[in-house]
This record gives structure tokens, C-alpha cells and sequence, in this order.
């Protein structure tokens, strides 16, 4: 779970005060599209960092007005920490991973914001790895530290805390290990946003990718996801009586330098078939490096 529509950046989680009688909009923590090729495998032991650079834009949010427009721009610095220690054959690890960023948006009125955002912390990571297949499992909850207000959306910050089960696996297709094919899979559960009083949704993401290694240390490959409200917001009055979803879909392209020991994957994501939250495009730039 190369961890990082939400908490971050990929709405579905916007708090937006848009239009006259719009209500706040809340959701999971976890931005989907941050992973993508060969997502749900981690890294052999050792200490490792792995810089997010998020983009996101989009110009479309069902049911407000055509002035919508939204940017932000999320860096979200992870520490990974993979041990020798066995837990039911697995390889155990944990993460913390930090946010802040900067948005711009417009929708009935335009401001910016500039801030620290909530923080991840994965306390079980467990990663198996096998001849074609590697699998991967965790648990991880979301802290609200960051500055959070109704009346932006919360791309930063989210007001309230979660908690995030995962479960993934890579299948390297051919003997080669030159194709594969991830599939990871979370669960957000959420507690009430303390100033609104409102009880978010549950929420599951899926991220895939299927890949192609062209030359030594050189993957290619096409990338998705699907975000998808289970379960209804309650609470307050402000709460939505609708499940949001989207579907994003795109290329990847993943290089590994030898002599820097320096991991780096470029990712565009478009989003289609959105429903109750914005539509746009996902640009993420990630570096990873052995420490």
C-alpha cells in the first residue's frame, strides 16, 4: 500500500459551502489514484521514504452551478518502515505519513488556502511475497490535526477521525515478472466531523494497474480506480442523503535510477461517471528512496 478522494485532494471528501443552500460534503480520507502500477507491493526490509506530489483539477461538480472550479496541489511525505519480523509468514512493517498542500477554488465566490493537513498513521503493515504473487494487508487511522473548516473544501483537512483497512495483491503475470496486474482494496470507516456533528459514510477504493516492464528498470502501464460511498451520512441536518462515486482511468509510466537508488512514477488520471462530487483530472508524481 504504497499509502499516501480525499483527506488530501481527489474529492468526494470536499466540505464545500458552494451555492446558496449547499451542505457540506464529507468523505473517506484516502485520495484514490495515489498508487497504481504494481500497487499492492511493498518494499523487502529497511527504512524508505516516499514523497506524494498530488495535482488536482477539475471544473465539474454535479448538481452546482458552471462557475465550479477547483486546484489543489497536496505534498504528502510517507516513512516506511519494513522489518525481518514474521506475522503469519508475512513481513511486518508500519508507516506514518504527513500532508499539506495548497487549494484555489471557486464556486460562488473565489479564495485559496494554504495549510497542514491530517496525518496517517499504519501501525500494522504485513506484506507476503511469493514466486508470481505478492499480497499485502494493513490497518491504519486518519488524525483530524490539520485546520479544518466547513467553509472550504476538505481536500487538506477532514475534521474528523477514521479508521482504514487494506487488502491487496500483485499477480506478475509471465515467469519474467515483465507483466502484472495489482488490485488494492480499502475500507474507511469514519467518525463524526466535530464541528458539523455530521457521521461521513463509509467509503471503499479500489486502485488497479496493469503493467509492462520495456526495458530494464523501466515499467509502463494503464491505471484506475473506483471510490464508492457505502453507506449514507447522518447526523446533522446538513448531512447527504446520496452516495457519492467516481471512476478514474489512465497512464503510468514508473523509472528506477540506479545510481540516485531513486523510485519515480508519473500518473494521469481522468475521472468519469461521477456522481455527488467533483469530476476532474489527477496528475501524481512520486519519489521513493531507500534511506
Amino acid at each position: 500500500m504504497k499509502t499516501l478522494k480525499n483527506g488530501l485532494l481527489i474529492a468526494g471528501c470536499l466540505a464545500l459551502t458552494s451555492l446558496a443552500q449547499a451542505q457540506p460534503i464529507v468523505g473517506a480520507h484516502y485520495p484514490a489514484g495515489v498508487e497504481g502500477i504494481k500497487g499492492a507491493s511493498l518494499p523487502p526490509p529497511g527504512f524508505y521514504v516516499r514523497d506524494y506530489n498530488v495535482f488536482y483539477n477539475a471544473d465539474r461538480f454535479e448538481n452546482l452551478d458552471d462557475n465550479f472550479n477547483l486546484f489543489g496541489y497536496i505534498n504528502a511525505p510517507r516513512f516506511i518502515w519494513m522489518t525481518d519480523k514474521k506475522i503469519f509468514g508475512a513481513n511486518y512493517g508500519m508507516d506514518v505519513l504527513a500532508t499539506f498542500g495548497h487549494m484555489d477554488w471557486d464556486a460562488a465566490g473565489k479564495d485559496d488556502y494554504f495549510g497542514i493537513g491530517d496525518i496517517q498513521i499504519e501501525p500494522v503493515l504485513l506484506s507476503w511475497n511469493w514466486q508470481q504473487f505478492d499480497l499485502a494487508a494493513g490497518y491504519a487511522f486518519w488524525a483530524p490535526i490539520g485546520d479544518f473548516s466547513p467553509s472550504r473544501p476538505g481536500m487538506i483537512s477532514k475534521g474528523f477521525w477514521s479508521h482504514q483497512l487494506t487488502l491487496g495483491g500483485t499477480w506478475h503475470i509471465d515467469q519474467a515478472k515483465t507483466w502484472a496486474f495489482s488490485l488494492l482494496n480499502r475500507y474507511e470507516f469514519c467518525h463524526e466531523q466535530t464541528q458539523t456533528h455530521i457521521n461521513p459514510g463509509q467509503v471503499y477504493t479500489a486502485e488497479w494497474g496493469l503493467s509492462k516492464t520495456l526495458r530494464e528498470n523501466m515499467d509502463v502501464g494503464v491505471v484506475g480506480y473506483y471510490q464508492q460511498q457505502t453507506t449514507y451520512d447522518n447526523g446533522a441536518p446538513g448531512a447527504i442523503a446520496h452516495l457519492d462515486r467516481v471512476f478514474g482511468a489512465g497512464p503510468e509510466v514508473s523509472v528506477f535510477c540506479p545510481k540516485a537508488g531513486l523510485f519515480t512514477s508519473l500518473r494521469y488520471i481522468y475521472e468519469f461517471e461521477a456522481r455527488y462530487r467533483p469530476e476532474g483530472h489527477l496528475v501524481t508524481l512520486t519519489f521513493t528512496k531507500p534511506l
